[in-house]
């Protein structure tokens, strides 16, 4: 039986300003049973090694004299603000290689409000005030939109010949709104971040059921937990949960739900996995659409307040330059009638 193998990872968990941004990549793969033993009884053996399957197409670092596509942790990816060429190239050309292979066809990426809509990172209704949200910028940012074609039908290629699909690349964005709105029904921020890659759970779950397939879902640890037995249980009240593992390095379960919905009865394992973007290119790659997905919304929002104050600074919303930002553009913020809770997490 084949398998519906997804990786979910975050970026932006600890700014002052801008989306927190949870990504999700879905892949269909071959069946797996020969690679190793199923983790429990009536689990699937766990997926194959997604970097050794598409290798002619993908690899782990940026200097790859073959010029494959770099998949890895997003935090080894984006360069230096004052490096020569652009810090969001490598996101931007993996981020648009696997969209597009999503897509089945390469897209043209004109704008940045055409590649957020395709990964479903666009804000959520943002209001009028928030004029930031409605300024598309034009794409790509860091490379040519020739080589971006020739890079996503090299990987195109790839997944034909391994028998493997690209399923879905998402990313749910949560802007300061939102979050907010968030923050005042919860205790914590670590929180919200749960909550949003189980709603990535729910639609990978809902997505293999549909295929008649199980689900292979493998997150990185969140927050530092070593149990996620009460907040699965929370998220998805439905299905039996069963430990398979849980220890210093793996927390792993199989969650099993009835027949309902329109959906037969169906099972997934949910794996959050210490260090998990090193052995996981699903979650290596949610790690990039949610990095490039919050770059862009801001840079939108350096751009929206650099039309207003003259020789205004971007920020890349951290704490403490987040702080100048805010010193720096408040006045005009009250005078554009863009209230606080729009641009300031609250937690």
């Amino acid at each position: 039986m084949p398998l519906l193998y997804a990786g979910i990872d975050e970026a932006g968990y600890g700014p002052l300003l801008g989306p927190l941004c949870v990504g999700c990549a879905a892949f269909v793969v071959p069946d797996a049973s020969g690679d190793a033993a199923p983790s429990a009884p009536d689990a699937p053996a766990p997926p194959p090694c997604l970097w050794k399957a598409l290798s002619a197409a993908v690899c782990r670092t940026t200097t790859d004299r073959r010029r494959r596509i770099a998949v890895e942790d997003s935090k080894k990816l984006k360069g230096a603000k004052d490096a020569a060429l652009h810090p969001l190239r490598h996101l931007e050309r993996g981020v648009a290689a696997f969209a597009s292979a999503v897509a089945g066809a390469p897209p043209e990426w004109i704008d940045d409000d055409t590649l957020l809509a395709a990964l479903g990172a666009c804000a959520a209704a943002p209001p009028e005030g928030d004029a930031w949200h409605d300024a598309p910028l034009p794409l790509p940012v860091g490379n040519d939109a020739a080589a971006l074609r020739i890079s996503g039908a090299m990987l195109r290629t790839a997944l034909a010949k391994a028998g493997i699909e690209a399923a879905s690349l998402s990313v749910r964005a949560l802007d300061a709104r939102e979050f907010n709105r968030l923050a005042a029904r919860v205790s914590n921020k670590a929180t919200i971040n749960f909550m949003a890659a189980a709603e990535h759970v729910e639609r990978v779950r809902r997505l293999a059921a549909g295929r008649g397939i199980d689900a292979w879902i493998a997150l990185d640890r969140q927050g530092g937990r070593t149990g996620y037995l009460d907040p699965l249980r929370t998220s998805f009240p439905d299905a039996t949960l069963a430990v398979i593992e849980e220890s210093e390095s793996t927390a792993r379960y199989r969650l099993r739900w009835p027949a309902g919905g329109g959906l037969p009865a169906h099972s997934a394992t949910v794996s959050f996995e210490l260090g998990g973007e090193e052995r996981n290119l699903p979650i290596a790659l949610a790690s990039m659409a949610a990095k490039f997905a919050r770059e862009l919304h801001m840079r939108r929002l350096n751009a929206f307040f650099a039309r207003h104050v003259p020789g205004l600074a971007p920020t890349a919303g951290y704490v403490q330059d987040g702080r100048r930002f805010l010193d720096d553009v408040g006045a005009t913020a009250e005078r554009l009638g863009i209230a606080r809770e729009a641009l300031v997490r609250s937690i």
